[in-house]
């Protein structure tokens, strides 16, 4: 008997169009690019069960990524029109390469896919 199972992570964009913000990172004027990722089960290759929904921002001008607070994230996927604050994002990766864990904090400049220090993916 064969089985095709597999659990894997899926990235979607959503729609944000708030017009420009000033980058904490570099400076300079950007926009917000925002996206979920989730954990997705899969039976013969049909999604069944959605989990672990993390939510993302991107700027546009420097590439520094953020992840965004769960309450904006989910208001952002629904339609809502909500202005994205400081305060509702935590660095994760800033744009001159250099990436954050967002398990125990350690910052790396080489361009590893798991954390050197607790093996967490970086994304």
């Amino acid at each position: 008997m064969f089985f095709a199972i597999g659990i894997n992570d899926k990235e979607e964009q959503l729609e944000y169009e708030e017009g420009l913000m000033n980058c904490e990172a570099c400076g300079s004027y950007g926009r917000y690019n925002v996206f979920m990722i989730c954990t997705v089960f899969y039976f013969f290759f049909i999604p069944l069960f959605r989990w672990n929904y993390r939510y993302f921002v991107e700027t546009s001008c420097c590439h520094t990524v953020y992840q965004l607070n769960d309450e904006v994230g989910m208001a952002i996927e629904n339609g809502e029109r909500i202005i994205i604050r400081p305060k509702d994002l935590t660095l994760i990766r800033k744009g001159n390469g250099s990436k954050v864990c967002s398990r125990c904090g350690c910052t790396t400049n080489e361009d590893f896919e798991y954390c050197p220090k607790c093996g967490n993916r970086f994304k």
